[in-house]
């Protein structure tokens, strides 16, 4: 039998879900527009979401995310390993390769990027902190399924450290290799990740990096509880 489904708590979701890194405000039109609601839905579902403090509405009518968002953000990011362990990590990372590195975990059925920071020659492509992904794209996805012990459809993939680089991934001009991070008791924690552009993040650039990557991984691991 499927799960029970509740429509307006389903829109009501809908509606959190259209705003993005990149699109913060919205009109009552490109609310519309995003969800596919009509525009007495969404009055009506954001009146009680803002008495709850997860919506916004300024004095020009546009829509944002309030402040009780952020605030099951910071109880989420809680669960996971501490940021004061993984930025110097993924700083280094960055420093090392020159590309972007990232610190993703599974949150049921997505992958969502926990930690992120983004090589100094960086060409935006759409993955900040926060965001959700799909779990069957890029190799922090095959990571993440692995260790959560998800069947794959090839272990092949994977070296003897179970770290996957791959050529293209969400975005088919994005190179990115990814390994697990476990903590000091052997408990799988998540996926470290550096990507880049596949014209620049080769596969033979990818293949001095992955030591590097897999070093750092070893590292957390033994501050990590």
């Amino acid at each position: 039998m499927g799960a029970l489904r509740t429509e307006s708590v389903e829109r009501a979701l809908s509606i959190l879900s259209a705003f993005g890194i990149r699109r913060t405000r919205m009109s009552l039109a490109e609310l519309a527009a995003e969800t596919g609601l009509h525009k007495s839905t969404i009055l009506r579902l954001t009146r009680s979401m803002a008495i709850y403090g997860f919506i916004d509405r300024d004095a020009e009518g546009r829509f944002s995310i309030g402040a009780s968002a952020w605030h099951l953000g910071l109880i989420f990011r809680q669960e996971f390993d501490p940021v004061e362990l993984i930025r110097p990590v993924l700083r280094q990372l960055v420093e090392a390769t020159g590309e972007t590195a990232s610190y993703f975990v599974r949150a049921g059925d997505d992958r969502v990027c926990l930690y992120r920071e983004n090589s100094p020659c960086l060409e935006k492509y759409g993955v900040e902190e926060g965001v959700r992904l799909r779990l069957g794209t890029g190799a922090s996805g095959l990571v993440l399924r692995r260790y959560t012990g998800e069947d794959v459809p090839d272990l092949s993939d994977f070296n003897e450290h179970g770290t996957v680089s791959l050529d293209t991934t969400r975005n088919p001009n994005i190179a990115s290799i990814s390994t697990p991070v476990f903590s000091a008791s052997g408990h799988f924690r998540g996926a470290l990740t550096i990507s880049g552009l596949n014209s620049r993040f080769t596969e033979e650039v990818r293949a001095e990096a992955i030591p590097v990557l897999e070093r750092y991984a070893r590292r957390l691991r033994s501050e990590i509880d």
